[in-house]
């Protein structure tokens, strides 16, 4: 298991992964690719927005854009991992992992109807923190009401 961070050499391959994540979100958040057959990237991976790839033997298993809200405050924006790879707890062995490098707090929301994402994220924070986290509902302003769990590095 290897993370690297995305820049100009690996870009092309978290856009590639991308589409499948944003393929499997398309029903839930009423998203559709453009003429080309592509799913607009959002958010882009610039400014205070860090994108990470995962990669198992060399191949690219997962991604995943963290956004640096503040000094040590940071919001995961998109997390996906290639069916492929959906085992052996991959996915969460990845984002703690991220966790433990970055410290700090956390939020994390899942949108209206992604109740496999909310199952993921409740297990993930629940087992990382030891059950020391926060979840409610939230109104957000782009994907409307979210289930978002909230917890603190120095809490675990």
């Amino acid at each position: 298991m290897k993370i690297v961070k995305v820049d100009s050499s690996n870009q092309q391959v978290y856009a590639n992964l991308y589409q499948g994540y944003a393929a499997e979100f398309s029903k839930i958040i009423g998203d559709k690719p453009d003429e080309n057959g592509l799913f607009e990237i959002y958010p882009k991976i610039e400014n205070q927005v860090t994108g990470y790839l995962l990669y198992i033997d060399g191949v690219p298993a997962a991604l995943t854009a963290i956004e640096d809200k503040s000094s040590s405050e940071f919001e995961i924006c998109d997390f996906y991992v290639v069916p492929y790879f959906r085992k052996n707890k991959v996915g969460k062995q990845f984002i703690s992992t991220l966790f433990e490098r970055l410290e700090g707090s956390w939020e994390i929301k899942q949108v209206a109807g992604a109740d496999h994402a909310v199952k993921f994220w409740r297990d993930v924070v629940n087992d990382y923190t030891s059950g020391n986290y926060e979840e409610d509902k939230y109104l957000d302003d782009k994907w409307g009401l979210v289930t978002r769990q909230c917890f603190n590095h120095t809490q675990k």
